[in-house]
């Protein structure tokens, strides 16, 4: 049986909650192929997204500036994974409300309906999971058939959104017989020839 997009989006999340999980004290600094991010503040921007997120979805006003998620405040190593946990906790809480996927909700890429703006979502979980598995050195876990419809979504939509609310790069070169997730990050900016040359 096919997976509602929120059970999508949830498989997705999951993912990323478990390679935060993984996360060693001693790998939050590392950088990320997301060049302005170390470990710590892209797993930041990713909870600061979902809270963002959850908050658009209840109609709350505070997230119509076109600005990024902030970086949450510094928090201790011990803390991060539950505070991850939480905003991934909010916002499929936010997205299976009744109507959630049907209602207009402003985001920073502009008024969108539901269903679109857990797409942008997804699209953000796959494309910044695949920017920390590589920090970490691990093989990102994502489902390839998402990835591929997700690719399909980005290359159908990346014309629409402003390119001053872009929080991606612009394209990059990848082999045809590359992954659909490694399309899909090289779509969205990411060099992904580097990481192919050394196995990952």
């Amino acid at each position: 049986m096919s997976r509602s997009p929120v059970e999508q989006l949830a498989s997705s999340l999951a993912d990323i909650s478990e390679l935060v999980e993984g996360i060693r004290d001693n790998q939050w600094d590392l950088p990320t192929p997301c060049t302005q991010w170390s470990v710590y503040e892209l797993v930041s921007h990713l909870s600061a997204g979902n809270q963002l997120f959850a908050y658009a979805l209840a109609g709350d006003p505070a997230v119509a500036a076109p600005s990024a998620a902030p970086l949450a405040a510094d928090l201790p190593p011990g803390q991060r994974a539950a505070a991850h946990r939480d905003s991934v906790t909010a916002l499929l809480a936010a997205f299976n409300s009744p109507g959630a996927l049907e209602r207009v909700v402003v985001v920073p890429f502009g008024s969108v309906p539901g269903l679109i703006a857990l797409h942008l979502r997804l699209v953000e979980a796959l494309v910044h999971g695949w920017d920390l598995a590589h920090a970490v050195g691990v093989r990102p876990p994502f489902d390839q058939e998402l990835a591929e419809q997700e690719l399909a979504f980005t290359e159908m939509r990346l014309a629409d959104v402003p390119p001053e609310r872009s929080p991606f790069g612009p394209p990059r070169p990848v082999a045809q017989d590359a992954s659909a997730l490694d399309r899909l990050a090289a779509c969205l900016g990411r060099d992904v020839t580097a990481f192919v040359a050394d196995g990952r």
